[in-house]
């Protein structure tokens, strides 16, 4: 069982375990938000197992630094679809063809499915005719540095819809 660990500023900070979070809880570092699943009984109480932790002091997190560009990053920021038709993708594309100087960068690579990728090769959008559907952007805010964040729990969907920018 995962819970979310949110800033006092209800921002997504980390995914822990519940035993973590009832140890927050239990020393008076953060308050429960949501529980869910079987209770925690323990020799004195019967606690209610943690899905979401609110911590009580505000945690300064190095805004600095850039999430590095991976294809496991580009999928997700684009939803798993594809940046040309807006079927599933499995794959990502260079915009701008690595043959002809495009870089690995969040600016330059989209997701993309296998039929778009192979039909469009080593040209260019604009030379096959077609449009981006999304505008490939570095993604942005402290939910792209957690990993355990690609599949979250259905309890986490108010916490993460505000921050997902």
């Amino acid at each position: 069982m995962r819970t979310l660990v949110l800033n006092a500023g209800y921002e997504p900070l980390a995914v822990v375990t519940f035993r973590r979070a009832l140890v927050l809880v239990l020393t008076g570092k953060a308050t429960v938000v949501a529980e869910g699943g079987e209770p925690v009984v323990g020799p004195n109480d019967i606690l209610g197992r943690p899905t979401v932790i609110l911590l009580h002091r505000y945690i300064r997190l190095p805004y600095s630094q850039a999430t590095p560009v991976s294809r496991r990053g580009v999928l997700r920021r684009d939803g798993h679809k594809c940046a040309y038709c807006g079927k599933s993708a499995e794959t990502v594309d260079h915009v701008q063809p690595k043959s002809r100087g495009g870089a690995d960068s969040w600016e330059n690579l989209v997701a993309c499915c296998l039929r778009c990728n192979n039909v469009k090769g080593d040209h260019t959008p604009a030379e096959m005719g077609w449009k981006l559907r999304i505008a490939p952007l570095p993604p942005r805010g402290t939910t792209w540095q957690i990993k355990e964040l690609e599949k979250p729990f259905p309890d986490w969907d108010q916490y993460l819809a505000g921050s997902a920018a």
